[in-house]
């Protein structure tokens, strides 16, 4: 396979960076610096190996159109598939309410300008575009699975983003027959995930050290967490088995408390270390039903809560060390 990827240099993106080199699939990243500069979310702006071994062309799809350049390199390497993983994907850095226009220019504008350019190449791609669980409504403990045909209610400014785009990748599809694939993904976790988040945030509480309490939101929400190299082996698959104009959920399918995440976490890193609930109170988000995507592709999660955790604990320790100066 030949894969272009916007967001190569990201959390989901490295990791299938690393899957796709593993496969012995070509790969081009599409990133916002310039090829060579190393994206600030890893450990010392230190991009993993995957990523350096791509072929990386810069392009800001924010605000910028597709020049005669960019168009002649992608048309040379010939894509059977684009992976559109480009986004703001930290929800508090989209907005409260309405999107903030950074927001809408990446998510929204962005996935337009990847459809075009998708359209533009002599060979037209199948562009996979990675949405959110966000794009779901509030759910009940009782009810708390959702599947693809699930009303859609975001909540958020960034699940707003989310579903407009959708809505631009379905307008795709209907108006010129472009081949795309939505997936929306679930919560996932893993090494080089922004430290704002919940497990990297926890690990990184636990790494520096101290004998206060481990600072969280709250211990008794159900969530849907996956391992992101179970995310991208789907993704992979999606591409080469996804029902063209079809829609996936990607995630664990099982309903676990915040709790017995952070329970894994302590156990493995500091087990005197106490939780200090932020706000507490039991929540619910959405669960996958992931039953489309295993009928489609005969994906399984493989990787364990607990091989997730101890990783997502030595990305911490590794991190941090990086950043102790010598003696």
């Amino acid at each position: 396979m030949r894969a272009v990827v916007p967001g190569l240099s990201g959390f989901v993106g490295s990791h299938l960076a690393e899957h796709l080199r593993a496969a012995g699939d070509e790969c081009l990243g599409i990133v916002r610096a310039s090829p060579g500069v190393a994206d600030a979310r890893a450990p010392r702006g230190e991009l993993p190996a995957a990523v350096r071994a791509a072929r990386l062309v810069p392009w800001d799809l924010s605000s910028a159109d597709v020049d005669e350049e960019l168009l002649r390199r992608l048309d040379d390497f010939a894509p059977e598939v684009v992976f559109h993983l480009a986004a703001l994907s930290i929800p508090a850095d989209c907005g409260t309410d309405a999107p903030t226009p950074a927001a809408a220019a990446t998510n929204v504008d962005g996935t337009a300008r990847v459809l075009r350019l998708a359209r533009s190449l002599r060979r037209r791609p199948r562009v996979v575009f990675a949405s959110s669980s966000h794009v779901y409504g509030a759910v009940s403990p009782q009810a708390p699975v959702v599947d693809e045909d699930t009303p859609c209610a975001p909540r958020s400014a960034y699940g707003r983003t989310k579903l407009a785009a959708e809505q631009v990748v379905s307008e795709a599809a209907a108006g010129d027959g472009s081949d795309v694939v939505i997936v929306r993904s679930f919560i996932q976790a893993g090494s080089r995930q922004d430290s704002r988040l919940m497990l990297p945030q926890w690990a990184a509480q636990f790494v520096r050290g101290g004998l206060g309490p481990i600072d969280v939101v709250s211990l008794d929400v159900a969530i849907d967490l996956l391992d992101v190299r179970d995310a991208v082996r789907a993704l992979r698959l999606v591409a080469l088995h996804g029902r063209s104009g079809g829609t996936y959920n990607l995630g664990s399918g099982v309903a676990r408390t915040t709790g017995e995440v952070f329970d894994r976490l302590r156990r493995a890193a500091d087990s005197t270390r106490e939780a200090r609930p932020l706000r507490p109170g039991a929540r619910c988000e959405p669960i996958a039903d992931v039953r489309r995507l295993q009928a489609a592709t005969g994906w399984r999660p493989e990787i364990p809560l607990e091989r997730t955790v101890a990783d997502v604990l030595d990305d911490w320790r590794a991190r941090l060390s990086r950043d102790v100066p010598p003696s």
